[in-house]
């Protein structure tokens, strides 16, 4: 009996570093079937011996396919299971492992969008951008890093996962699993964006409401000030204290709203956009009429 053949760790990290590229050559025939065929090549060449076979499982992975391009990496580890028993002379037809493909391919979808681009990549991004806006070097490195520790990290693991699981992980997502994960990760999603609304999007209508001239000793009488240190310790130390600046007190509309409901008009702004977007309204669009609103808007003295 001839020894079995075994995808090696090395192989299994060789098909996983390849997946990165699995919509490196995109198409509206195939889509994902090259990049995925890409990925394949380390673990056909282990497997199989002879040119024909090789060929054959190369044009069975050249398929029609597609999904999420991080969630791909557990349909990988079961094809892999599948063709490293396909290899060992296991009765595994070509329909079945691309059965196995095409069956998880569509549910497992609806994991990836709400997980990385809903909320691992908001989280990181805020993180970033956070120590970006202070002028730290380390804002988009930061994001850069940790954004790629996490997707390989998912990847290698989701991909072992699969492979050591093999076809039984099709048990598993049969059932209420994707849903849970899906609908956990869209909730910790627009948690954290409804978070940062208040931090990302600034509104600020200019049109003033009232003017109140202050009364004697309201304010900082800054023809007394001495244009020294002291002078200006001392300026510093009346405005703490609760003096104002100038001896007009000016609301504006802003000012009142921010009185009633701080970041109020910068959240239905954001529910707007997000009413847009549902609506399919292209993001581009949507962008463009945000700058030529703000221009108006300013123009006329609103904003």
């Amino acid at each position: 009996m001839a020894d079995r053949i075994t995808l090696t760790k090395s192989d299994r990290m060789s098909v996983a570093l390849r997946s990165t590229f699995l919509q490196g050559s995109w198409n509206y025939e195939r889509m994902q079937n090259g990049g995925w065929c890409y990925a394949m090549i380390p673990a056909i060449k282990r497997l199989y011996k002879t040119e024909e076979d090789r060929i054959a499982a190369l044009k069975r992975h050249l398929e029609f396919f597609n999904t999420h391009p991080y969630v791909a990496s557990p349909i990988l580890g079961v094809t892999l299971a599948l063709e490293e028993e396909k290899a060992n002379g296991a009765t595994v037809e070509d329909s079945a492992i691309n059965g196995v493909k095409v069956g998880m391919m569509g549910p497992i979808a609806g994991v990836g969008d709400p997980v990385f681009w809903f909320t691992v990549r908001p989280i990181l991004g805020a993180l970033g951008a956070s120590l970006a806006m202070t002028g730290n070097i380390l804002g988009p490195i930061l994001f850069f890093v940790l954004w790629n520790i996490i997707r390989f990290g998912f990847m290698w693991y989701t991909q072992e996962f699969g492979y050591k699981v093999g076809t039984e992980i099709t048990k598993d997502l049969s059932g209420g699993l994707l849903g849970k994960i899906t609908k956990g990760a869209s909730i910790l999603g627009m948690f954290v964006l409804g978070a940062l609304v208040d931090r990302w999007v600034s509104v600020s209508f200019t049109p003033v409401v009232s003017k109140v001239t202050l009364a004697e000793g309201a304010y900082i009488d800054w023809a007394s000030i001495t244009g020294d240190a002291a002078g200006i310790q001392n300026a510093i130390t009346q405005y703490a204290s609760g003096l104002a600046l100038t001896p007009e007190k000016v609301t504006t509309l802003q000012d009142n709203l921010n009185t009633l409901i701080p970041g109020f008009a910068g959240l239905i702004l954001t529910l707007i956009c997000c009413k847009l977007l549902k609506k399919n309204v292209s993001p581009i669009m949507i962008i463009v009429a945000l700058f030529v609103i703000g221009i108006v808007f300013h123009v006329i003295g609103l904003m």
